[in-house]
C-alpha cells in the first residue's frame, strides 16, 4: 500500500488548448479527472493545486531567448516559426506561455512533494510534454515539464534520476536534454521511428555511459509483445542504476484505438504496465515515483480510463477492471463530446507475456527489437545482453 499520494490538479490546466481541430484536446484530461472523481479514486489521495513554473525554473532546460519568444507569441498570438510555434502541430495562441508554464509548474509541484517527502507518489495527468526541445516547440509540446522536473531534482542534489517513457512516440526532448548526463537514465519504449514521429529513438542512441535507452517496437505490437519487451529491458536497468527517484511519462497512445500511432495495446495491458512501474518504484527507487500523462488521442474510449487506472494504481487502490463506468460520467461524456462512453473500465483482455529469459527468437520482430536494445546498452551497465 502506498503512503501519501498527491494528485496535482487545477482546472486552469485545460487552458493548454491548441484549438478545436487539434488532436491534443484538453477534454481528455477533464474527462479523466471527472472519471477518477466519480469512481471515488480521488478520495484516497491528497489533491493539491499548482502555480506556473518561473522563468528560472523553465531555464533549467530551455534557452532564455526561447522562453522570451514564447512569451511574445503568448502576448500577440502571432506565429514564430523559428521557435516551432504557429505550425499545425503547435499552433500559436494568446496565453500559450501561461498555459504551458502552468503544466510545467504542476509537474514541478509533484517533484517537490516527492523529493521533500511530503508524498511518496505524485501524479500530473496534464503533464508529459516530452517533445519540447531547449529552443523549439515540437510535437504538441511547448515546455518540457518532465525535463524541468528532472533538472530541478538534480539542482536539489539528486545524483541518480531514472525516467521511463511508455508513450507510443519517442521521448526525444527529455533524451536530448540529458543525453550527456550520466546522472539521468532515460528509457523510452515506443513505436519504431521508421513508422512514427519524431523519427528518433533508435537503439544506437545510447548517450553518456549507456544512460539513453531506446526500445523501438514494430508497428502492430500488442500487449504480450510490449510487456515482453518492457520486462526484458526496464527492470534489469533500473535495478542496476538504482535511482533515487523514478519519473515516468505515461502516454496512452499505445492503445489500439489511438488515431495517431500504430501499436495495439489494450487498457488492460496499459494498466498492467502501470502496476509494474509502481512495483519498480518501490523496488528500485525507495518508493519515490512521479508520474505524468503524455500522448493519448482517443479522447473518450482510452485516455480517461487509462489515466484513472494510473491514479488508482499510484494510490495503492487499483480499480477492478470489471467496474462499470458511473452513469454521471457517461452523461458528462455525452454532454461534452456527443460520443458514446465506454461502459466498463476494461477492454476485456487478460494480458500475459512470455518472459525473455525463456529464449530469444531471431525470427520475431519484437525479439529483434529487444536484442538490439540489450546489445546496445546492457554491456555498458555490466549486464549480459543474452537472455
Amino acid at each position: 500500500m502506498s503512503q501519501a499520494v498527491r494528485v496535482v490538479w487545477d482546472d486552469a490546466l485545460i487552458s493548454y488548448d491548441f484549438g478545436p481541430e487539434h488532436p491534443l484536446a484538453p477534454v481528455r484530461v477533464e474527462l479523466t479527472m471527472a472519471l477518477a472523481r466519480d469512481l471515488r479514486v480521488l478520495d484516497g489521495v491528497e489533491m493539491t493545486g499548482c502555480v506556473a513554473a518561473t522563468d528560472d525554473e523553465l531555464a533549467l532546460v530551455h534557452k532564455r531567448d526561447y522562453i522570451d519568444g514564447v512569451k511574445e507569441v503568448s502576448r500577440t498570438g502571432r506565429p514564430d516559426l523559428s521557435r516551432g510555434l504557429g505550425t499545425p502541430d503547435n499552433p500559436s495562441f494568446v496565453g500559450v506561455h501561461e498555459a504551458s508554464a502552468l503544466i510545467a509548474g504542476a509537474t514541478l509541484e509533484a517533484a517537490r512533494a516527492v523529493w521533500n517527502g511530503e508524498a511518496e507518489h505524485a501524479v500530473n495527468v496534464a503533464g508529459g510534454l516530452h517533445h519540447a526541445m531547449p529552443s523549439t516547440a515540437s510535437g504538441f509540446c511547448v515546455y518540457n515539464d518532465p525535463a524541468v522536473a528532472i533538472a530541478w531534482l538534480l539542482s536539489q542534489g539528486a545524483s541518480r534520476v531514472a525516467y521511463v517513457d511508455v508513450d507510443a512516440h519517442h521521448g526525444d526532448g527529455v533524451q536530448a536534454m540529458f543525453y550527456d548526463d550520466p546522472r539521468v537514465l532515460t528509457i523510452s519504449l515506443h513505436e519504431s521511428p521508421r513508422t512514427l514521429f519524431p523519427g528518433t529513438g533508435f537503439p544506437q542512441e545510447t548517450g553518456a555511459e549507456g544512460t539513453s535507452v531506446n526500445v523501438a517496437l514494430p508497428a502492430g505490437c500488442g500487449d504480450s509483445g510490449w510487456l515482453r519487451a518492457f520486462h526484458a529491458v526496464v527492470p534489469p536497468l533500473l535495478r542496476e542504476f538504482a535511482p533515487e527517484i523514478l519519473v515516468t511519462q505515461q502516454g496512452c497512445d499505445s492503445h489500439a484505438l489511438d488515431p495517431l500511432a500504430h501499436l495495439m495495446l489494450s487498457i488492460d495491458g496499459q494498466r498492467t504496465a502501470y502496476a509494474e512501474l509502481h512495483r519498480l518504484a518501490h523496488e528500485t527507487a525507495g518508493g519515490r515515483w512521479i508520474a505524468t500523462g503524455g500522448g493519448g488521442y482517443e479522447l473518450v474510449q482510452v485516455v480517461p480510463r487509462a489515466w484513472t487506472h494510473l491514479i488508482a494504481e499510484a494510490a495503492g487502490a487499483p480499480v477492478d477492471p470489471e467496474t462499470p463506468t458511473p452513469q454521471s460520467w457517461r452523461t458528462l461524456v455525452r454532454e461534452r463530446t456527443g460520443e458514446t462512453p465506454p461502459l466498463t473500465m476494461t477492454d476485456g483482455r487478460h494480458p500475459d507475456y512470455r518472459d525473455f529469459s525463456e529464449g530469444y527468437d531471431p525470427a520475431d520482430a519484437i525479439d529483434r527489437a529487444i536484442m538490439a536494445s540489450r546489445n546496445a546498452v546492457f554491456p555498458l551497465h555490466g549486464l549480459d545482453p543474452m537472455p
